[in-house]
C-alpha cells in the first residue's frame, strides 16, 4: 500500500487543504479508529471490571483484549505487564514515583541523555533531589549522536537508572537502545526507554531490547488522545508500590489496612479510558494492516526527500544527524535570522502545519546554543507534495523577511 492510498483513510485530509507535518506532536486518525471508538460508545459502553451484567462483561473483554493487542505489538511476555495510563508523561512519572523514590539512595546516580523530552527529565530531577542522588547527562556530538565513548564514560558502577529516548523528538536521532541497555545492565542499572517517537514508526520488541521499562503514547500512533502505555518487567512491577489509589486497584480494604490487586490492576486506579484503549487497539490493527516494514519504507523515502529539499535552501540551517540511516522522520531547522514562530505563522497561512518552539527539550537546545527551532515530522500518510508545500512556504517566508536579515 502506498502513502497516497493510506491518506484516503484519513478524513482530515479530504480536499488536501493542509500539509500536516506535525505528527511528532500528535498524529491524525484514520476512519477505522474513529469508527471503532464510535461503535464502542454506541453499543458496548459500560464500566469494566465492575458489573456482573452482560454489558459490563463485554466492556471488560474489550478493554482486556486491547491490552493483549498492545502486548503483542511490542512483544511483551504477558498482557499483565501492560499498564494503561494517560500518556508517556504519566507513565514516566509512575516509574519515577513508584520505582525511583523507593529504590534510590543518597549518592546513587541517574543518567539520562541531553536529548530527553522534559517528561523523561523533570521527574528524574525530582527523584534526585528527594533521594540525594546525582543526575548526570550523556551529551551528543555535533551531529546530534551519542558516541560509544560518551556511553562508556557515563554509564559506570554507581548508576542505578538510565533514561533514554529511542528517537529524539527534536533531532530525529535513532539511539542504539539495545547497546545502552546492555551497558546499563553490566553496571547493575535499570533502563527506562521513552518510545513515544519510536513505537509508531519502527518495530519495537521489548524482549529483544531487554529494557526494564518502555513508555509510549497512543495519540502519536493514530489513536485518540488520553491513552498511554507503560511496559515493565514483571519482577520490577510486582515490587513497586501503586502510584494512585482508588477503585479497582484494591484487593481488600479494612479500616486501617489495604491490600492491592495483582498486575496490571494495581496501577490502574479508578475508571479507565476504555474508549481510548479501544482506539489504541484499532490503531494497532490499522498499523498491522499496513505493516511496519511498509511504514518504514515510506518514511525513509520521505525523510530523504525532505532532507534533500531543505539542504538546497542556503538560508536554512538543519540540525541533527546528516547520516539518514541514523535519523527518523523528524527534522528540525531554522531560517537564518527569522524567529521559528514567525516561520510557522507564515507556513500556516499557506496551509502547512509545523511545530515551532523548544519542543519540550530546553536543555538540548541550550546545549546547541539555540532557543527554538522549526520542526517538520512525518508519518505514513505524508506525501512529497506535502514537502513541496513546505519548501514553497519557506521560500515565501524568506522572501518576506530577507530585507531585515542581517548578513
Amino acid at each position: 500500500m502506498t502513502n497516497y492510498e493510506i491518506r484516503k483513510d484519513f478524513p482530515i485530509f479530504d480536499g488536501d487543504k493542509i500539509a500536516y507535518l506535525d505528527s511528532g506532536a500528535t498524529t491524525q486518525r484514520p476512519k477505522q479508529v474513529i469508527e471503532a471508538v464510535d461503535n464502542f460508545y454506541r453499543t458496548a459502553n459500560a464500566n469494566p471490571h465492575r458489573g456482573a451484567y452482560e454489558l459490563s462483561i463485554e466492556a471488560t473483554n474489550i478493554y482486556e483484549n486491547a491490552r493483549k493487542k498492545v502486548a503483542s505489538f511490542i512483544n511483551s511476555p504477558s498482557p499483565e505487564q501492560i499498564i494503561f495510563t494517560r500518556n508517556s508523561s504519566e507513565s514516566l512519572n509512575l516509574i519515577a514515583y513508584s520505582y525511583g523514590l523507593n529504590n534510590l539512595k543518597k549518592d546513587d546516580k541517574i543518567v539520562i541523555s541531553i536529548m530527553e523530552h522534559h517528561s523523561n527529565l523533570v521527574p528524574w530531577q525530582f527523584v534526585s533531589k528527594k533521594c540525594g542522588c546525582l543526575l548526570e547527562y550523556m551529551y551528543v556530538n555535533e551531529e546530534g549522536l551519542l558516541t560509544d565513548e560518551e556511553i562508556e564514560k557515563k554509564i559506570v558502577p554507581g548508576v542505578k537508572i538510565v533514561g533514554i529516548t529511542q528517537i529524539s523528538n527534536v533531532l530525529g536521532t535513532i539511539n542504539d537502545v539495545k547497546k545502552i541497555v546492555k551497558k546499563a545492565h553490566e553496571v547493575g542499572a535499570i533502563v527506562v526507554v521513552d518510545g513515544a517517537q519510536s513505537v509508531p514508526h519502527i518495530k519495537t520488541d521489548v524482549q529483544d531490547l531487554d529494557c526494564d521499562f518502555l513508555v509510549f503514547s497512543g495519540h502519536k500512533m493514530l489513536s485518540p488522545l488520553g491513552i498511554g502505555v507503560l511496559y515493565g518487567k514483571k519482577e520490577l512491577l510486582n515490587k513497586m508500590d501503586p502510584f494512585l489509589f482508588g477503585g479497582d486497584m484494591i484487593e481488600y480494604v479494612y479500616e486501617q489496612e489495604t491490600t492491592f490487586a495483582p498486575l496490571p490492576a494495581k496501577f490502574e486506579a479508578g475508571t479507565q479510558n476504555v474508549g481510548g484503549a479501544v482506539g489504541l487497539a484499532a490503531a494497532i490493527d490499522y498499523i498491522n494492516s499496513i505493516g511496519m516494514d511498509t511504514i518504514k519504507e515510506i518514511e525513509e523515502e520521505l525523510t530523504k526527500y525532505l532532507f534533500d529539499e531543505l539542504s538546497k535552501l542556503d538560508f536554512v540551517t538543519i540540525y541533527g544527524p546528516k547520516d539518514l540511516s541514523k535519523k527518523a522522520g523528524v527534522i528540525s531547522f531554522n531560517i537564518n535570522g527569522v524567529h521559528p514562530h514567525d516561520v510557522a505563522s507564515v507556513l500556516d497561512s499557506v496551509g502547512v502545519c509545523v511545530r515551532s518552539g523548544n519542543h519540550c527539550a530546553q536543555p538540548l537546545l541550550r546545549s546547541m546554543d539555540i532557543d527554538s527551532t522549526v520542526r517538520a515530522s512525518l508519518y505514513m500518510y505524508n506525501t512529497k507534495e506535502d514537502i513541496d508545500k513546505l519548501i514553497n512556504g519557506l521560500n515565501k517566508t524568506y522572501d518576506m523577511f530577507k530585507k531585515w536579515i542581517k548578513k
